[in-house]
């Protein structure tokens, strides 16, 4: 009887004891490519709660010369791409990876490109990451973020509706990482990845932000309505981008000739270490086998 129960333990302790050295690892060996994604996110929001302020609040000149509300939005969603771009291929990015939404993250896990634990901690601290990257401004526009006008830069539905919003925040997210999946994975395309994602996401705020407030991010989302506490069908905006992303990576392993991803990095350096299931790495080990097997 005693045998057996040891048995009994020890097939019950073993995976669990794997899961626990697991997660160890991952945040001994890890832990600077999440710090990053924390605050990649908390830069976003930074850079958007401020433009925000400055584009819409009344008392703005700036929103007093530009009385346009698609020439403001223009200029919001240059702000917004810009950032994007050069978060991407900034150092920080090219470690992380810059995924800086939780639907990114759980697409490539989807592909096979990126470890469970890996994907619980990017998810966390892009969450944590936004909110507080958001709530360090408010001790210096606090006022100028409550207003109405801007809001803390909240994600709600337009007039169209919630259906309307919840169909156009799939569509974007499903266009934005079909663009990633397909720029990432073609080697003439592949560097241009980060510059095609901030360019849709100009043209994304430019066009669509009227329908839905333009969120295609959970984490993003939970930002601004924590603060403003407004949770006006936040529900679209937790299920409409990992349902649309997750979409366009179906699609792709489908309909590509080689329907692995090679890397979750949006933009790749090979001299900047990847902690992903990397197609370049795997190449890299490949080749360097060869060439010690030849000697």
């Amino acid at each position: 009887m005693p045998k057996f129960a040891t048995k009994s333990e020890g097939r019950i302790a073993g995976p669990a004891f794997s899961q626990v050295s697991d997660l160890r690892n991952a945040l001994a060996d890890h832990w600077p490519e999440y710090m990053i994604e924390a605050a990649g996110l908390g830069i976003f929001m930074i850079v958007a709660a401020i433009s925000d302020a400055i584009l819409e609040h009344p008392g703005s000149f700036v929103r007093e010369a530009i009385s346009n509300p698609l020439e403001r939005r223009v200029f919001m969603g240059l702000a917004m791409g810009l950032t994007v771009i050069a978060l991407i291929y900034s150092p920080w990015g090219r470690r992380s990876g810059a995924h800086l939404n939780p639907a990114v993250t759980l697409s490539f896990f989807r592909l096979g490109k990126v470890m469970p634990w890996d994907a619980v901690f990017y998810i966390l601290a892009q969450f944590l990451g936004g909110l507080l990257g958001l709530l360090i401004v408010v001790p210096f526009i606090g006022k100028a973020l409550a207003d109405p006008r801007v809001d803390y830069v909240v994600t709600i539905p337009g007039s169209a509706g919630p259906v309307i919003a919840f169909i156009a925040e799939f569509l974007m997210s499903f266009g934005l990482m079909s663009v990633v999946l397909i720029a990432s994975n073609n080697r003439h395309m592949a560097r241009l990845t980060g510059l095609f994602a901030g360019l849709l996401l100009l043209v994304y705020i430019t066009v669509e932000a009227p329908y839905s407030g333009m969120s295609i991010n959970p984490a993003r989302t939970l930002a601004s309505a924590l603060p403003a506490r407004v949770w006006t069908a936040i529900w679209i905006y937790f299920t409409a981008p990992p349902l649309g992303m997750l979409a366009a990576a179906e699609v792709f392993v489908r309909m590509s000739r080689t329907p692995e991803a090679i890397c979750a990095k949006l933009y790749h350096d090979q001299f900047t270490r990847c902690i992903f299931r990397c197609g370049y790495a795997r190449a890299a080990a490949q080749k360097q086998r060869a060439v010690t097997s030849g000697a």
